[in-house]
């Protein structure tokens, strides 16, 4: 069985027992989140789809961690003109294994 959440303004396809990083929840590790916006749940023969959402479907996960993913290096240059300006950045993330998906 596999679902299609929102969570930080993205779609994610998500099975039970799979653990995924999305973006940043202020929740601290160990705790159970509930995603109700489920777009889409699938058993394998049977498929529902939401208009937007499904209505009593939810999906449990529980927070492993919060951490901040890798550096990437951005790079701005202008040519000609001699002027380059260099910038970095982290994503904060939270990573949850989900535990349930339940159907309504």
């Amino acid at each position: 069985m596999h679902a299609v959440i929102i969570s930080g303004g993205k779609q994610y396809r998500v099975k039970e027992g799979q653990s995924l990083k999305l973006e940043k929840l202020e929740v601290g590790s160990g705790t159970i989140v509930e995603f109700d916006k489920v777009l889409m749940i699938s058993d394998g023969e049977k498929t529902s789809v939401g208009a937007p959402y499904l209505s009593g479907c939810l999906v449990k996960a529980e927070v492993i961690s919060q951490g901040r993913a890798d550096k990437i290096r951005i790079v701005k240059m202008k040519r000609r003109k001699h002027h380059m300006k260099r910038m970095g950045h982290r994503q904060w993330y939270t990573e949850v294994k989900i535990t349930s998906i339940q159907a309504a």
